[in-house]
């Protein structure tokens, strides 16, 4: 474990894991290459002088850098973040559908054409006929509650 104490083994270090950023991109390496230079600089000042101190310090130093720098990314290059509606009930009340099938009377079923493609609908009780319009109230499990347009 001695040439763990060597200047020479974490320039190399260093010099390798710079290279390696080339090839796999992201940051890691660059970091890991940037504590090992600061690992060197303490052995060679004689300010790290046993193995476990001065790996120790390694991984606190890379650490550290790993955790900075991610957050330094992230608010100066963060990327574009847009929220939007989880409830698609929000989104599809009140649109119209083409009716395929006709609804009713009762609780009898047909079907509907939205966003291209075809549901089951169920209705208020009120005939909905054929190639007539209707709007959507709301969904329940795979099929769409809808009422006549007015």
């Amino acid at each position: 474990m001695e040439y763990i104490l060597f200047f020479e083994t974490w320039i190399f270090l260093a010099i390798l894991f710079a290279c390696l950023e080339i090839f796999v991109p992201g940051g890691i390496l660059l970091n890991l290459g940037i504590a090992s230079l600061l690992v060197a600089i303490g052995v060679q000042q004689q300010i790290l002088d046993t193995w476990i101190l001065t790996l120790t310090t390694w991984f606190i130093i890379a650490t550290f850098l790993l955790i900075s720098v991610y957050f330094i990314t992230e608010r100066f290059f963060a990327g574009d973040t847009t929220v939007e509606n989880v409830f698609e009930e929000l989104d599809i009340y009140g649109k119209n559908v083409n009716v395929l099938e006709q609804i009713g009377p009762g609780t009898q079923s047909g079907r509907v054409e939205f966003q291209g493609s075809t549901w089951t609908a169920l209705g208020d009780g009120s005939i909905i006929h054929a190639g007539s319009q209707a709007s959507i109230v709301c969904k329940e499990n795979i099929s769409l509650i809808v009422e006549p347009t007015k």
